[in-house]
């Protein structure tokens, strides 16, 4: 057949091919030899598949297959190699002897901007060469086969050296025999692995990264045939994660409180994990305390207290100043300087700086050689433009020295850790400031009555809560009674402690009046809506610890031990709880009333009896009710804490907080506990006179002779001439009932009481006057006097000193 044949039989196209049955080639145009380069008598008589570059698309094998015509591009395997791509156009010869042959013409795709198939062969062969990753190839036995020159490099062998190996022979021990199972991993699987791996290489002083891809090599039936494995180094990327991880850690763990030590001792223990091997936290002097810092100088000394410390060794053997002990960073050294910059430095042992400070103090010195230091690095605690202290890395277990990462590192944990040290000294402060009002506020010490025995109990709110406005008092009245106060104001801070101290202020200007507990309550209750008046809902939005309006609870209580009877009245507070002598506990049955601040609702005040050596118990709520118990629980404590009341007060103040207090109290406690006492006929004496001038005299000398009675011979006078004048005033001006009563207790106590409310006051008497200075000699002679209602009038009452 010759070579014109396609041309003279006018077939279109420029190749032309007849293909018989059993897929050989019968006929071979020019246009072929032109395009592939095969001569005719190259290919006549052989297979068509061996001239596939590659496989047939499956559509076409499909047409193929049914004997239908298909049209499809084929790559074609030219004479030097090459790939030929033909646009094939496939017909059956339908008269063609033994079976269906096939007529196939085409023609040649071409891509003009593309190189040819050689050059992009060689190009590519030329990347994998020059590729800047360590790229290897492996046969289905996981043995060597080839790898570019980064590979070569990376194992420090050549290709003739490794080929045939498999990668643990050309590289024994750890990791590669681990890359080798994971190759033959692939190899069975067919599925691609990745693996991150870690180790030291020779000389290096921390650990290397190195990130493996293993990929199958599969042919185009799917069957794998070997597998290519590309090594990257990813250390730098693997310390980065590192940090990053170190940051998240440091956000999460420091800062938890807002005690100052707690949070510098959260910096050590997390840099000390990940950073460093000892780390330690100095504060300067004033910060430990909450105070603020005065500007690093450096023409002076700086004295700094060590606030925390921690070590990879047990005990921080490495440090040379212990936990909450004061040094001092002497003028123009290494610390004092790094203060003053406010930036980190890294310093090995070996650098002037460093060792000027080191060999300052012996004991340091000893430290670095004895540990091996080899790597310092310093780091200012500064938060909002102030300094605070320093922090100090040191490494002798891990060989890598700081680097600048690591000061970078360094700077922003403690930048971070920085601001939670700030704020806990702020806290700390404030907190100081509103537990000095709070307690400037509260009294010092109780006053010594003879009408009961008290003690009492104040807890401020845990650390992590501001003071609250809860409030108690002790307040001596006339006729040797004494009023028991406790109140609660609403919200916590300053603002709270504020106004209880006017709430107390107020309750003792009127228990000075000598007012029943239901009318102190009503004035107290407008006072505050005054200042809830006063102070406007402007002001209360621009309070940082602003809580609502202006609110209090309050119960105020009345005991004479001359009748032992108890007055109570309460404003929107817990009921009070008595023990009595007989070993039984109530609480007293007494109206509510209204929280302090409603307004328009009236108190009611409620009288009980108690026998001499009962136990009455005030609080606040903070002590029976919490967010996690409901205060008739707190109640039901409360009464069986008091069954078990000690002898003395102060053990069963004790007693109680240990069987009722909620474990994480959120509220400040108040608890007051006063064992009463009475005053029997020894100490009282009364005698009911007739509203007749002729019974001053009478009354002058029951006075003196009772005064006598007791003892007490040298006030006998001035007991006399204030009965005379009182008696005398009374009989004036008053109205029956009329009453003369002497009270010994600390002091001796005189009282006139008659049936007229009107109050007497002093007035100034002119010189030619008859009256008007009885009342004026009365208050030169006593220590102290005054008058309060009574339910059927008045009683004025005037008390002596006792010698």
């Amino acid at each position: 057949m010759t070579t014109g044949w396609a041309g003279e039989a006018g077939v279109p196209g420029d190749f032309a091919v007849v293909i018989d049955a059993q897929g050989l080639i019968m006929a071979w145009s020019e246009g072929a030899r032109r395009l592939l380069g095969y001569r005719p008598e190259d290919v006549l008589g052989r297979e068509a598949a061996d001239l596939l570059a590659a496989e047939l698309p499956r559509a076409a094998r499909r047409h193929v297959a049914a004997g239908k015509a298909c049209t499809s591009e084929v790559a074609l395997r030219h004479r030097d190699e090459s790939r030929v791509v033909v646009r094939l156009r496939a017909v059956p010869l339908a008269h063609a002897p033994s079976g269906t042959s096939w007529l196939v013409t085409g023609t040649h795709v071409s891509y003009p901007s593309g190189p040819s198939d050689v050059a992009a062969a060689r190009l590519w062969d030329r990347t994998l060469a020059q590729l800047p990753l360590p790229v290897a190839v492996y046969d289905r036995d996981a043995l060597f086969v080839s790898c570019n020159e980064m590979m070569c490099r990376l194992m420090g062998r050549t290709e003739d050296e490794m080929k045939g190996l498999p990668l643990r022979e050309i590289e024994p021990g750890w990791p590669y025999e681990e890359y080798d199972r994971l190759q033959r991993e692939v190899l069975r699987t067919g599925e691609g692995l990745f693996r991150e791996l870690y180790r030291k290489g020779p000389g290096s002083t921390r650990e290397q990264a190195v990130s493996v891809f293993l990929s199958p090599l599969k042919d185009e039936s799917g069957a794998v045939r070997g597998l290519s494995a590309m090594a990257v180094d990813t250390t730098e990327q693997y310390w980065a994660r590192r940090r990053l991880v170190l940051l998240n850690d440091a956000s999460v763990r420091i800062g938890t409180s807002l005690g100052i030590i707690r949070t510098a001792e959260e910096l050590a223990e997390v840099s000390v994990t990940g950073l460093a091997d000892f780390v330690a936290v100095d504060l300067l002097e004033p910060v430990a305390d909450g105070g603020e810092p005065e500007p690093v100088r450096s023409t002076g000394d700086v004295v700094f207290r060590r606030a925390a410390q921690r070590s990879v060794l047990p005990g921080c053997p490495e440090s040379v100043v212990p936990v909450g002990g004061t040094d001092v960073y002497p003028s123009g050294s290494l610390p004092v300087q790094v203060l003053i910059s406010g930036r980190g430095t890294r310093h090995r042992t070996g650098e002037p700086p460093l060792r000027e400070w080191v060999r300052a103090s012996r004991a340091r010195d000893e430290s670095l050689r004895r540990h091996m230091i080899h790597s310092v690095m310093m780091v200012p605690l500064r938060a909002r433009g102030v300094t605070l202290g320093l922090v100090h890395f040191l490494r002798h277990r891990t060989s890598a020295y700081f680097s600048r990462d690591d000061v970078l590192l360094a700077e922003e944990i403690v930048a971070r850790a920085a601001v939670s040290v700030d704020n806990a000294r702020r806290y700390t402060k404030e907190r100081r400031t509103a537990l000095a009002l709070q307690r400037s506020l509260l009294p010092e010490r109780l006053p010594r009555v003879a009408a009961l025995d008290v003690a009492y109990r104040y807890l401020p709110a845990g650390s992590g809560n501001d003071v609250g406005g809860d409030w108690f008092d002790v307040i001596p009245l006339s006729g040797a009674r004494v009023a028991l106060v406790v109140g609660d104001v609403v919200g916590h801070g300053i603002r709270a402690s504020a106004t209880m101290g006017r709430l107390r202020s107020a309750v003792r200007a009127l228990a000075d009046v000598d007012l029943p507990p239901d009318e102190l309550l009503t004035h107290l209750d407008d006072l505050v809506l005054r200042l809830d008046r006063e102070e406007g809902p402007d002001v209360r939005d621009r309070a940082e610890d602003a809580s609502g309006e202006v609110g209090a609870t309050c119960m105020y209580a009345v005991y004479d031990p001359v009748s032992r009877r108890c007055s109570v009245a309460r404003a929107g507070h817990p009921p009070p709880v008595v023990a009595g002598p007989d070993g039984s506990v109530r609480l007293l049955d007494l109206p509510a009333g209204p929280p302090l601040g409603l307004g328009g609702l009236p108190f009611e005040s409620a009288e009980t009896v108690l026998p001499e050596g009962s136990l009455l118990a005030l609080y606040t709520d903070g002590l029976v009710e919490s967010a996690d118990r409901d205060i008739d629980v707190g109640l039901d404590l409360l009464r069986e804490a008091m069954l078990g009341a000690s002898a003395t007060l102060d053990e069963s103040c004790d007693h109680i907080l240990r069987k009722v207090l909620p474990e994480q109290p959120t509220d400040d406690i108040v608890l007051i506990l006063a064992r009463t006492r009475a005053l029997d006929a020894d100490h009282v004496g009364a005698w009911h006179l007739p509203l007749d001038p002729a019974a001053v005299a009478g009354a002058r000398r029951t006075a003196g002779e009772q005064v006598a009675d007791w003892g007490l011979a040298e006030q006998a006078f001035s007991a006399e001439l204030i009965v005379s004048e009182l008696v005398t005033n009374a009989i004036r001006y008053g109205d029956a009932p009329l009453q003369l009563r002497l009270i010994r207790d600390k002091t001796l106590i005189c009282e006139v009481s008659d049936g007229s409310s009107t109050a007497p006051h002093l007035r100034r008497a002119r010189t030619f006057d008859e009256g008007g200075r009885g009342l004026l000699l009365v208050a030169q002679i006593a220590e102290r006097w005054g008058t309060r209602q009574t339910p059927t009038g008045k009683t004025i009452w005037a008390e002596l000193p006792l010698r």
